[in-house]
């Protein structure tokens, strides 16, 4: 991949709108492509926490395992995304798995040394890597105060919401999603189980408020859904 192509990758992350274009070319000759193939894992518990990594095309999960081995999704990361970060602040090895799912994704690398020398230039960048630490901690903070206070219908109803908020689009007066979630995999987003899951679904596509196949579920009235 050029140089220019991998520039115009960076002026669609926010994060980066705050680089000269020196800095620019300095950070597009620090990238590596990386393609993963479907389920494919981008690291794993124990690997070096000596990269981090820019989502150019696909969806990537990032998830661990709980003692007795099940699955916790803890992200679902669509292009533009930036993982990967711990290795900033000082994680030596991974915690989590990072993992492709139904389809080939595309990737950029950066070594976190590289990443830092921009940092240390470049005040802005700094701060809002800062931004970035914040807001996930406050993800985080607020999915744990869900899995405490709300039971599992309403867990699977927000993230259903929260999905259509960032990545479903207008059909006429009803919204779309196209995913690549397995039943299982929004158990293991939402901390139920799969029987729990298929279960909402059909409720809610029996009162006409979803309708859902195979890849796709189309809120009738996001309003009405409660």
């Amino acid at each position: 991949m050029t140089k220019d192509a991998k520039i115009a990758y960076l002026r669609q992350i926010p994060l980066f709108q705050t680089l000269s274009t020196v800095e620019e070319d300095q950070m597009a000759g620090m990238m590596e492509p990386v393609s993963k193939g479907r389920y494919a894992l981008v690291f794993k518990p124990g690997d070096a926490s000596d990269r981090l990594f820019f989502l150019a095309k696909g969806v990537v999960k990032i998830s661990t395992h709980s003692v007795d081995g099940r699955e916790v999704i803890k992200a679902l990361l669509h292009p533009n995304a930036i993982f990967g970060e711990r290795g900033l602040i000082g994680e030596l090895e991974r915690q989590d798995f990072a993992q492709a799912l139904k389809e080939e994704v595309q990737l950029f690398a950066i070594r976190i040394e590289d990443f830092q020398y921009m940092m240390r230039r470049n005040f802005d960048l700094c701060n809002k890597v800062m931004q970035l630490f914040g807001n996930r901690l406050i993800e985080m903070e607020s999915r744990l105060e869900s899995l405490l206070f709300k039971d599992a219908r309403t867990r699977i109803i927000e993230f259903i919401k929260e999905a259509i908020a960032g990545q479903g689009r207008k059909v006429g007066f009803e919204m779309l999603l196209k995913h690549s979630l397995t039943h299982q995999d929004i158990a293991n987003i939402t901390c139920t189980s799969r029987q729990t899951v298929t279960l909402v679904l059909n409720e809610l596509r029996k009162s006409d408020l979803i309708y859902f196949n195979r890849g796709k579920i189309l809120v009738r009235d996001l309003s009405r859904l409660s």
